[in-house]
């Protein structure tokens, strides 16, 4: 009796501390196959491993090794299976998994795949979980088709449908991992590839709910108001962005001058789009003009849809706080978009995500420029941003960064996985108080 209250015990972790387990054992898991003498070229370091897990699981796709050189085959499917298990997350395979052996999940595992993937009801975890599993599969295979079809005259049968899956995959999971030494430069004026790879990025980036909403209801008027704010708003961010990038960089001779009319289009798309999430680049980051760089900061750190493979703080928390302010300033008295309204609780948590967030990137921000004092600040800014918002984009500075800045970049990617409010709840399990307080009369502003 006593062993198994020992055990009980034991076991007895939040729902929070269990997932940080689950992608902390995947990530050391996968810092241990990529070491293995079959998986690299014998010149990968246990830091480059553990950032290169680390990036795989939390689907960022910094990394400071060439993906393509430095692993092997076998090293890179590892890294894709790796990215397919950041993408997918932890616990939905967990939820597959104990399918095959369950009919139905207790209670507590429901509430870990809640925490896990996004703050839906309960009785839909395992539906959505399944929905996920299926979409993610469908795409990433619609994917591969299209660019083995247009690869396959380039590099062949085999290789095309080799590097069809890998893109595809590391595309729909926004990981932005490339077997290509400048990313995907080489194809800026590939149309049907940078159209491709922005359609599976956008997809994955928009949200499994949204999706599952739209292939339910197929009409704008019976779709619910978070697929419809997750739609209006990536519609206008992506269209925003696109017609930014172009103005800002169409002078630029670095980037979009010298292309024609079309490949300014396409190039500017994909580059507006990116920020989602994806760590793709068909122009190179680090000479886009400094209102560009921003623009991309600004785009990283809203991110892309909840339940998605999407960073950031995500465009849902985004529209509730701009619409919050909106509504102190007309002095209404309740927070209102698409004719429904918006609860205190979800504009605390909302408040609660970008405050963490911001702080995240802050310390991270901090405490880089201490032990990088000779970088540029702008490029360091941008790799913070990009880890803390599990983008991916750099000015590629990430392999001339020393160990200890590396480390840094991996507990913002490992925290950003995580999701702000799972760390807070983390570090600090909320408890009701029976004790009322007296108002406090604070000046504001």
């Amino acid at each position: 009796m006593k062993k198994q209250k020992l055990k009980q015990k034991s076991f007895n972790l939040s729902p929070p501390s269990l997932l940080a387990l689950g992608f902390l054992s995947f990530i050391i898991i996968g810092t241990f196959l990529l070491k293995l003498p079959v998986a690299n070229n014998g010149h990968l370091s246990w830091m480059d491993a553990l950032f290169t897990s680390t990036s795989a699981v939390t689907i960022t796709g910094l990394s400071v090794i060439n993906i393509g050189h430095a692993l092997t085959t076998t090293g890179q499917i590892i890294l894709l299976f790796l990215i397919q298990i950041g993408g997918l997350g932890f616990m939905t395979f967990a939820i597959l998994a104990a399918l095959s052996l369950a009919p139905q999940l207790g209670l507590k595992q429901q509430i870990m795949a809640q925490d896990s993937i996004g703050h839906t009801s309960l009785s839909k975890v395992t539906f959505v979980a399944q929905a996920v599993f299926i979409y993610t599969l469908i795409f990433e295979l619609i994917g591969t088709v299209i660019l083995t079809v247009v690869w396959t005259s380039q590099f062949g049968f085999l290789h095309a449908l080799y590097y069809a899956m890998f893109y595809s995959v590391s595309a729909f999971n926004n990981a932005g991992f490339s077997l290509f030494p400048n990313n995907l430069i080489n194809f800026y004026d590939h149309y049907i590839v940078c159209l491709t790879i922005s359609f599976l990025y956008i997809l994955g980036g928009m949200g499994f709910l949204v999706l599952m909403d739209i292939k339910q209801h197929k009409r704008w008027r019976k779709l619910s108001p978070n697929s419809k704010i997750i739609i209006v708003s990536i519609g206008v961010l992506n269209l925003v962005g696109f017609l930014m990038i172009w103005l800002l960089e169409a002078n630029n001779p670095l980037t979009l001058y010298n292309m024609s009319f079309g490949e300014q289009a396409i190039n500017a798309w994909f580059q507006a789009t990116v920020p989602r999430s994806s760590g793709f680049n068909t122009i190179d980051i680090g000479s886009m003009t400094n209102s560009s760089t921003l623009l991309t900061m600004f785009m990283m750190f809203i991110g892309g849809g909840s339940l998605s493979t999407a960073g950031g703080i995500k465009v849902g928390t985004a529209v509730i706080l701009l619409f919050s302010v909106i509504a102190f300033l007309k002095r209404h008295d309740e927070v209102r978009i698409f004719n429904h309204s918006i609860s205190y609780e979800s504009t605390f948590k909302a408040l609660a995500v970008a405050i963490i967030t911001l702080i995240l990137i802050f310390v991270g921000f901090f405490t880089i420029l201490i032990l990088e004092p000779h970088k540029n600040f702008l490029d360091l800014f941008f790799e913070i941003v990009s880890a803390a918002c599990t983008v991916g984009l750099s000015r590629g500075i990430t392999g001339e960064l020393n160990n200890s800045s590396l480390f840094v970049l991996t507990l913002l990617m490992f925290a950003g996985r995580l999701g702000p409010l799972t760390l807070a709840y983390l570090i600090a399990t909320p408890r009701k108080s029976r004790l009322k307080h007296p108002n406090a009369d604070i000046q504001i502003g």
